[in-house]
């Protein structure tokens, strides 16, 4: 007998979709494979490394180890939610600028969680914003690229209203 699909309702960077999953499904593959949001990235599969953060419900959370149905009628937001090319988010300029991303993976992630964080501390400390990040794995040892980085997206999100 095969596993019952059910029709799930999520909404995602502001729009919502309807979706066909296995209630049990992560989030993490519902986004990335049905939604195309393939900034949201497949790292430990156990909520250990950071790389599926999304936020959810102005939360950071591991998409890898949060069910679909557990996210229905909430609003969850990817890295593609909160910038483009064109108008980059403070976060995602500041990555550049400091060149905080080596090969980028765990970035998103790291965004993420930084803007979640700076939202509810916008004058944080290097051992602040250093604790906030510490659910996240970067093996390109860019770290104090990515503590600079938090640092100068916090003043501009101070100067932007």
């Amino acid at each position: 007998m095969g596993r019952v699909k059910n029709k799930i309702t999520i909404t995602v960077n502001g729009s919502a979709h309807e979706v066909q999953a296995e209630d049990e499904t992560p989030l993490l593959y519902v986004l990335r494979n049905e939604l195309n949001c393939v900034g949201v990235r497949y790292g430990c599969g156990v909520g250990q490394c950071g790389a599926c953060t999304v936020i959810v419900d102005g939360k950071a959370l591991q998409s890898c180890d949060l069910s679909v149905v557990a996210v229905a009628g909430k609003t969850i937001t990817t890295i593609e939610g909160i910038g483009s090319l064109e108008n980059p988010h403070p976060l995602q300029q500041a990555f550049i600028d400091e060149q905080a991303a080596q090969c980028g993976y765990c970035a998103t992630g790291i965004i993420l969680t930084a803007k979640v964080f700076l939202e509810d501390h916008p004058h944080p400390s290097q051992d602040e914003i250093k604790q906030a990040l510490s659910g996240h794995i970067c093996r390109c040892g860019t770290h104090q690229r990515i503590v600079r980085a938090v640092e100068q997206a916090a003043q501009k999100m101070r100067l932007t209203p």
